[in-house]
């Protein structure tokens, strides 16, 4: 007897992304998207209603403080669902808790279609493996003098971001100078928090400053950066 369709719900809040995944998905035997939402808000509320087998879900749509409960309540709510991350966020240990967590499996952006579809299909088979693609380590951003692979990473927006909180610029006003939304300057400013391992903003410039990643005393608000070859 063939099995049901498994049925999928694509949560990212890149527009194209998701509905492009969405018509692709939607073309493989078996597969059947049943709903999609770029809000973190929509999704518990979108899974209660469809009730997925799989939520393929791009944590980087809710804040990093709140990603970890997300998970978790979409792996054991009612109903529960499997989990497959599909992010650009390449952090260790962001990765290992969420597969701590439970999770199908976590494949970054980099990845191929076929890869995906491999990783939807398997969701059938039992919890003894998990699917885990990762870039290697090699990002453009490290902290001179030290090991690149003991350093974190951060991205040329968030050191922008963090220039200018260190300037003492509100989030409003960094929003402004970066024409982004303030909601898009509170999530670097998480993301920043947990690849420095930082608990203020305070502590995060003191903490980029002595990787030089910033400069806080330059007045023209220039980075300066070492990138790795």
């Amino acid at each position: 007897m063939p099995h049901a369709s498994i049925r999928v719900v694509i949560a990212d809040e890149q527009s194209l992304l998701r509905e492009s995944l969405c018509a692709l998905l939607d073309t493989e035997p078996g597969v059947e998207v049943v709903g999609q939402t770029g809000h973190a808000a929509e999704l518990l509320p979108l899974v209660a209603q469809t009730r997925p087998d799989l939520v393929v879900l791009d944590v980087h749509m809710a804040p990093a403080d709140n990603r970890e409960a997300l998970v978790n309540r979409l792996l054991h709510g009612v109903p529960a669902c499997h989990v497959l991350v599909l992010s650009m966020l390449d952090q260790p240990r962001m990765v290992q808790s969420l597969l701590d967590l439970g999770i199908h499996g976590y494949l970054h952006k980099s990845i191929g279609y076929g890869v995906l579809i491999d990783a939807v299909r398997a969701q059938r088979e039992s919890r003894a493996h998990q699917t885990v693609t990762l870039p290697l380590r090699r990002g453009p951003l490290h902290a001179v003098g030290t090991d690149p692979s003991c350093e974190p990473e951060l991205s040329a927006r968030e050191v922008e971001v963090l220039t200018h909180a260190a300037a003492a610029l509100s989030n409003r006003q960094i929003a402004v100078r970066l024409g982004i939304a303030e909601g898009t300057v509170k999530r670097h400013l998480s993301n920043i928090f947990e690849k420095l391992d930082a608990v203020s903003r305070l502590d995060a410039v003191n903490k980029a400053a002595s990787m030089r990643f910033i400069h806080p005393g330059d007045t023209r608000g220039a980075v300066q950066l070492r990138v790795a070859t």
